[in-house]
């Protein structure tokens, strides 16, 4: 049982801090893990996005922005294309963005 502990932490810190992945939830779920992150001390959170919820990442940066956490900016926007694989094998490309909010 502590070998499965020790496991699942070495997994744990193989995660980027500070990252909020933006998927199909309402957006203030992400608002407020932006939210908790800047709480708990973090200089920078990034938002990631990909395909139909790039959208949703800049409702996300900018209620998190104007909102609640006023003293941030938008530190860098970057966006590229990222190749996955279907479910039936075909590869297709999806267009992704990242947002970094700073304080």
């Amino acid at each position: 049982m502590a070998e499965n502990m020790q496991e699942m932490q070495g997994r744990e810190s193989n995660m980027p801090e500070n990252v909020v992945y933006v998927g199909k939830k309402p957006a203030m779920n992400y608002v407020l893990a932006v939210v908790t992150q800047f709480n708990n001390g973090a200089k920078s959170v990034t938002i990631k996005a990909r395909g139909n919820t790039i959208g949703r990442a800049v409702d996300v940066a900018e209620i998190a922005r104007n909102r609640f956490v006023m003293d941030t900016k938008v530190n860098n926007i970057s966006i590229s294309s990222e190749e996955i694989t279907n479910e039936d094998g075909t590869k297709s490309k999806v267009s992704a963005i990242q947002i970094v909010l700073a304080k």
